[in-house]
């Protein structure tokens, strides 16, 4: 008896595992959506252009000064996160920004501080001169890597950053709800993280919508996570919402409409771009790929947002991977 119950629960974890696998490799085509890809843009005296380097790096040049959101590049592989330790990959780093043409930056700013967003940041700031700037974790994130904090700039909800043209105003948001973040609150790094660490040693911290402002007239909002503070947005005006969508298509038709209403509608923005839709377990030299379905849907992101854009009247576009576009 004894024995085919052993066997019987064998069998159910093959199972199991068997369908995380196959999940863990099924994901969504992107190539539904390749016809919305912004194209390349040659530079342009006194505008905005923007490159992207997946999840919700984003890099701001105006021809003057450039800033950058997370610089995450290492993407270390599913296994190692998930059972060993994890650290920024210098050579990789070196090479993405050599592929983005950054040298110097004024800023690097995570917008929180998952390993995903954060983890690189320091090692940037290093390698370009910049300022790190974020909420007290990402100063003991700043810290474990060697970081002087004369080179960290700490802000709160509210603060504003002036970079040149840019202005830029940090305001207090939610990480989306799932099991790793209940989207209620930051988990805050409380002393220095020395690497390599656990995945789970990146807790939140402080999670930030960024409003952007430059001198030209331009206006936008990089929305890293899907997370909703209601009422936290109404003020703000964006020509050009970045939208975070990682776990939104798990979500259902109530949180989508809500995250719709209180993140892209309040700024009278004309143009999407959703952002954090890309699998991080995977290279930067290989073409981005969606998000396995057992972590999301990309396709009920995209139906969504695309149904939401033509009843108010906002495109949806994609960007373009490390090439300069025009938001």
């Amino acid at each position: 008896m004894l024995t085919r119950l052993l066997v019987a629960l064998l069998a159910a974890l093959l199972l199991v595992a068997s369908f995380v696998v196959v999940q863990f490799n099924r994901r969504p085509s992107l190539a539904p959506y390749q016809s919305l890809t912004l194209p390349a843009s040659a530079e342009a005296t006194g505008g905005v252009r923007v490159r992207f380097a997946g999840v919700t790096t984003l890099v701001f040049d105006d021809g003057e000064t450039v800033w950058m959101t997370d610089g995450f590049f290492s993407r270390p592989p599913a296994l190692r996160t998930l059972f060993g330790r994890i650290g920024p990959d210098a050579s990789v780093i070196d090479q993405s920004l050599r592929r983005l043409g950054v040298t110097r930056l004024a800023a690097v700013i995570p917008v929180h501080a998952h390993y995903d967003h954060a983890m690189d940041a320091p090692l940037v700031a290093q390698r370009t001169g910049a300022l790190l700037v974020g909420g007290e974790s990402m100063r003991q994130i700043g810290r474990g890597s060697g970081l002087a904090d004369s080179q960290m700039r700490i802000v709160k909800a509210g603060d504003t950053l002036q970079l040149g043209k840019f202005t830029l105003r940090f305001i207090a948001s939610r990480h989306s709800p799932t099991p790793y973040s209940s989207g209620h609150g930051n988990d805050p790094i409380t002393e220095p993280l020395t690497l390599p660490a656990h995945v789970l040693r990146w807790r939140e911290g402080e999670v930030w919508s960024l409003a952007v402002t430059h001198a030209s007239g331009r206006s936008f909002l990089v929305q890293g996570s899907a997370g909703i503070v209601p009422g936290a947005l109404a003020h703000v005006r964006a020509d050009t919402v970045f939208l975070g969508t990682g776990t939104l298509g798990k979500k259902d038709e109530a949180y989508r409409a809500a995250y719709w209403a209180e993140t892209v509608k309040p700024t009278g923005a004309r143009r999407v771009i959703p952002i954090h839709w890309d699998d991080f377990t995977l290279p930067l030299d290989r073409p981005l790929q969606a998000t396995p379905y057992l972590i999301d849907d990309f396709e009920a992101v995209m139906a969504d947002l695309q149904r939401r854009g033509r009843q108010d009247g906002i495109e949806i576009r994609m960007p373009p991977l490390f090439e300069p576009f025009v938001p």
